[in-house]
């Protein structure tokens, strides 16, 4: 089968792909590079957006013939419960791993923010894209 291009992760027919979504996940993480960073909890926002390639045939009504939005909550939440990250790279990178052990995930879009950090601006952070 040919490797679908992604450029923007919205559904495709044409391409096959579904997008799985995952919009502004607030958690509580032990991140950063500061000793203050690695005791105290500071708030994430994390964003996913998945490609995920539909199967051969009629979609049937059974969650486990899906990539469930749930469970890559889950897998984020386990991370993060994981313990100290440095980098918001890191977590990105870790998170867009989880994302594609799944084989029908063909691309994974991973934005971690850190929205109390920098005083006059909203957010900062890190985006990511990674392709099977």
């Amino acid at each position: 089968m040919k490797k679908p291009m992604i450029s923007h992760h919205v559904a495709s027919a044409a391409s096959g792909l579904r997008h799985v979504f995952v919009r502004d996940l607030d958690l509580m993480a032990l991140i950063g590079i500061y000793a203050h960073e690695k005791t105290e909890p500071q708030r994430i926002i994390v964003n996913i957006d998945l490609s995920v390639q539909e199967g051969e045939g009629p979609q049937d009504d059974d969650i486990g013939h899906v990539v469930s939005y749930e469970i890559v909550v889950k897998k984020v939440e386990q991370i993060v419960a994981g313990g100290h990250i440095n980098l918001v790279e890191t977590l990105c990178e870790k998170i867009a791993a989880a994302c594609l052990r799944d084989k029908r995930v063909v691309a994974a879009r991973v934005r971690v923010e850190k929205p109390d950090i920098i005083k006059n601006a909203r957010s900062v952070g890190v985006e990511i894209e990674r392709q099977r």
